[in-house]
């Protein structure tokens, strides 16, 4: 049965593929078409907010992007492709693992709900 351990010496999330008691982090900015809806459950935020960890989930849509800090990301469900905008293509599915260098910029299309366990340096 999933479970959220904040409090823990050790904060994490057993079960985080099916873990749903999420927070509503609203639509994402810079929409380019349609309306993505963010929700998640940070896990852990150090100081001055770095690292900062946690568990994002993301519905379809697409729209501008711009990774203010090193940013690993762990897909474990749904697809997406993103698109740097030197034209690079990034096509993510579970099980793939992506680190955005700080200063990354493009845009990310969502075409199936993405879950993405994720850690800000």
């Amino acid at each position: 049965m999933p479970e959220f351990k904040g409090d823990s010496s050790a904060p994490h999330i057993r079960g985080a593929r099916e873990y749903d008691d999420l927070v509503d982090w609203g639509v994402q900015s810079d929409a380019l078409e349609g309306v993505s809806h963010s929700s998640g459950r940070l896990l852990f935020k150090g100081p001055n907010n770095s690292p900062e960890t946690g568990l994002w989930v993301c519905t379809p849509g697409r729209w501008r992007l711009a990774i203010p800090r090193d940013e690993l990301c762990h897909f474990v469900a749904g697809r997406a492709t993103y698109r740097s905008d030197a034209g690079e293509v990034i096509e993510v599915e579970p099980d793939t693992l992506v680190l955005f260098p700080a200063g990354w910029s493009g845009e990310c299309t969502v075409h199936e709900t993405l879950r993405n366990l994720y850690m800000l340096a």
